[in-house]
């Protein structure tokens, strides 16, 4: 721990007294850990909205099937 900060050394020196059984080899995702999963969350939300949006502009009609199938009975004769 040599190479922690004042800041950081400090805040450790606060909070080891409240914690009973402290560990130094347990890792936990802390603050930093919250703040990307925030972000990840945050970044799905705004893509789940995009997807929502541009699914509603999409034309799900199909084209008049008889149209389509006079189209392929023409093709389907032959005069040989």
């Amino acid at each position: 721990m040599a190479d922690m900060s004042a800041s950081a050394s400090l805040a450790m020196t606060h909070l080891v007294p409240l914690a009973k059984e402290f560990d130094e080899n347990k890792v936990t995702p802390g603050v930093l850990g919250f703040i990307v999963f925030a972000v990840m969350a945050l970044a799905v939300w705004g893509l789940m909205k995009s997807m929502n949006r541009h699914m509603g502009r999409v034309n799900f009609t199909e084209p008049d099937d008889k149209a389509a199938g006079a189209a392929a009975s023409d093709a389907g004769k032959s005069t040989a």
